[in-house]
């Protein structure tokens, strides 16, 4: 179940994409509309700062939107849990590594859309999730980062 020609996302991340959307649409953007109708009301437009920033807040909502629209229709939901090949570095692997220095960091391979490296949930196409794609334990593998260029050796490798 490898994700390499797709948008891969986890089960997880396409419901937080949906429910922000959800959010947008629903909630926020009505009460934008709400505020700028009102704003529109009360005569010179040029000169009201809940009109303009009502308009503006609303071409931003609209723009959120229509990327959120855009990267869930091409997204592929991909559960973790259901990968067969469990020995190797696919998408959703949680995979602990040690460098060259004996540092260990544990990392998760998650869909671009998700990836958030502070708590480590590394993106899909990342250099990182690249150049572990397909390693088994006690794989070496290196990494050209902007700092240059680590060898990890794998020395975990799990599915949640």
């Amino acid at each position: 179940m490898s994700a390499a020609r797709s948008n891969p996302i986890t089960p997880a991340g396409f419901a937080a994409m949906k429910a922000r959307y959800d959010h947008l649409l629903g909630e926020e953007r009505p009460a934008v509309v709400e505020i700028v109708s009102w704003a529109a009301g009360n005569g010179d437009r040029s000169e009201n700062g809940d009109y303009l920033y009502g308009r503006k807040r609303m071409r931003e909502i609209d723009r959120e939107l229509s990327q959120l629209s855009r990267r869930m229709k091409a997204a592929r939901v991909i559960d973790p849990r259901e990968q067969v090949d469990r020995a190797r570095v696919y998408f959703g692997a949680q995979v602990t590594l040690v460098d060259e220095d004996d540092r260990t960091i544990r990392l998760t391979l998650v869909g671009d859309d998700e990836q958030d490296a502070s708590i480590g949930r590394v993106g899909w196409s990342s250099p990182m999730a690249r150049a572990l794609r397909g390693a088994e334990v006690g794989a070496l593998r290196t990494v050209r980062l902007p700092a240059g260029e680590r060898e990890w050796e794998v020395t975990a490798i799990t599915y949640e």
